[in-house]
Formats: C-alpha cells, sequence, structure tokens
C-alpha cells in the first residue's frame, strides 16, 4: 500500500464542483476561493472525477485562481483524511460545496 497523501506545501485540499470539459474543472478550495484547475496529462487517464469528489489542487504561483489537480481521494480515504487533522476543512467544503 502506497503512503497516504495529504496536501503539501502550495497545495490546498478541494471539492470538486462541475465538469468544465477540456479537461478542466471548477473546484471550491479550502481557502473559500472557486479556482478552475486542470488535469496534467499524466493524470488524465487514471483521474475521473465527478462533481462532489476531493481533491488536492496544486495552486499556480503566477495565477493563485488557477491551479492543477495532483490527486483524487476515494470515499474511503475520507475517514484517514479526518483522522489526520482534516475534520474541519472537510466539514467546511460541505457546507461550500
Amino acid at each position: 500500500m502506497s503512503e497516504f497523501r495529504v496536501p503539501a506545501e502550495g497545495e490546498i485540499l478541494g471539492k470538486v464542483l462541475e465538469l468544465l470539459g477540456d479537461n478542466r474543472v471548477k473546484v471550491v478550495c479550502q481557502d473559500g476561493e472557486v479556482r478552475v484547475a486542470r488535469i496534467p496529462g499524466r493524470y488524465r487517464k487514471r483521474l475521473w472525477l465527478k462533481p462532489g469528489d476531493y481533491v488536492i489542487v496544486a495552486v499556480w504561483d503566477f495565477d493563485p485562481k488557477k491551479g492543477d489537480v495532483v490527486h483524487k481521494y476515494e470515499k474511503r480515504d475520507l475517514d484517514e483524511l479526518r483522522r489526520r487533522g482534516y475534520a474541519e476543512v472537510i466539514d467546511n467544503l460541505e457546507k461550500l460545496g
């Protein structure tokens, strides 16, 4: 089993709101911002996203309103994420999204 992934520096937890097409999604992030995030080429075959999915977004340095989706959490991963201190963040995203 691989190491459990948590957001690193420059990354933020988010929830998919809408699929925009062209490998882009609208994501509400833990800081309250709604960002347009793209799915980079190396993840396109592995990440099948739908509204309501929790993801990690790597925010762009040059445009903080955008980012890249770098990881998707399965529903079973949410309990582990809560245990690791993200319970409040997940609850806030539930309200925002």
